[in-house]
């Protein structure tokens, strides 16, 4: 007979931060990467966003690495297999990477958090357990475990999608935006001409979005 076992045991995460230029405090995005991506290829695409510049920029990366074909170093966040305490130990990871960059940095009370694809679902579970300005989503779904918590206590919402993204459907989308106005959460919705990738129109939104955030701030 084979009996499964779990044991808790520390790691080390990997997280990229980019300090604007002059003085602080900075609002501070903090952004999650997709499947075979890492935090050097969502950093890249956080700095396109228009006005990031103004930003503190944080990529954290999964903590599952793995090599691509390519041998390049890539990442995930979670699979099935255990699922609840790998969502434990990736909130617990965000927490203290929030923590750690707030005690180095002193940012602003701007944060918003940010998630592509796989980092989508990392995105919502970093907002509900950690109190920020908005949530960027981009290309996946709200995880259930999001969905049904009491209280959510999320804030405003970019929902974005590629009308030809073959990997988040429009009707997962409807479903999802359905989801947020039931839990009466604040979301603006753009879809856009592209499939499951990050694009000029898209990127343009989440600057405005990020100005709006910095204004108030």
């Amino acid at each position: 007979m084979v009996e499964t076992r779990t044991i808790d045991t520390p790691t080390h995460g990997r997280y990229l931060v980019r300090v604007p230029g002059g003085s602080g405090p900075w609002p501070m995005l903090v952004g999650f990467h997709g499947y075979r991506e890492n935090a050097a290829i969502h950093l890249a695409t956080l700095e396109s966003i228009p006005g990031s510049e103004r930003w503190l920029l944080v990529a954290v990366q999964g903590l599952h690495r793995f090599y691509t074909k390519g041998g390049d170093v890539a990442a995930s966040w979670m699979t099935r297999e255990d699922r609840e305490l790998a969502i434990a130990d990736n909130v617990a990871y965000i927490q203290r990477v929030v923590a750690a960059v707030r005690g180095e940095f002193r940012p602003s009370d701007g944060l918003v958090f940010a998630g592509f694809s796989q980092g989508t679902a990392m995105a919502f579970r970093a907002a509900a357990h950690i109190r920020c300005a908005a949530v960027v989503a981009l290309g996946a779904d709200v995880p259930p475990d999001v969905a049904a918590r009491r209280p959510v206590t999320l804030p405003r919402v970019l929902y974005g999608r590629g009308q030809r993204d073959e990997l988040y459907s429009a009707d997962a989308h409807a479903q999802d935006l359905a989801t947020l106005n039931r839990l009466a959460v604040p979301v603006e919705s753009v879809t856009y001409d592209g499939a499951h990738e990050w694009t000029a129109e898209f990127l343009a939104a989440v600057g405005r979005t990020l100005r709006a955030i910095a204004a108030a701030a």
